[in-house]
């Protein structure tokens, strides 16, 4: 299976932020899409991810540094400051084996699915893992379904 082929399952619906875009803005978008990424666009190129576990760091960074002094509230925070500006990403074609590999090896749970310099979606480990799931319960169908169709030897 390739990644075009969990691509199309999924759809295409993406959801982006810029990297002046307020963190508390891009949080609020993010809970309410129940989304646990944006896409990070600058001129219509990708420039990063923003996922929870980066909220997550910036926001425990900022704990540690207002224990020794002032910093700025979570309100003025860009989601240029908490952004992977260098995500992984995969291409329509590749197999979808070693996309999980990839993931599993980055600890990448978001990775958007480019063509060329063009951003065609996001898929998440939920959806690959949707999608394994689905094809092999197809498999498993189409398998008892030869077996319970299976031609009777003619006895000799």
């Amino acid at each position: 299976m390739k990644v075009k082929e969990v691509l199309k399952v999924k759809g295409s619906t993406l959801f982006t932020a810029t990297p002046e875009t307020l963190l508390s803005d891009a949080v609020v978008t993010m809970a309410d899409q129940d989304m646990g990424s944006l896409v990070v666009m600058e001129g219509g190129k990708l420039v990063g991810m923003l996922t929870f576990r980066e909220v997550i760091a910036v926001l425990a960074k900022r704990q540690k540094e207002q224990r020794v002094g002032p910093t700025p509230t979570f309100s003025k925070i860009t989601v240029a400051a908490a952004m992977q500006s260098k995500p992984v990403t995969t291409d329509v074609n590749m197999e979808v084996d070693e996309l999980r590999r990839i993931m599993l090896e980055s600890h990448a749970r978001y990775v958007p699915v480019m063509e060329g310099a063009t951003l065609l979606g996001v898929i998440s480990f939920h959806d690959v893992a949707r999608a394994v799931l689905e094809e092999k319960s197809f498999e498993n169908r189409m398998l008892k379904a030869y077996i319970k169709d299976w031609p009777e030897e003619e006895q000799k």
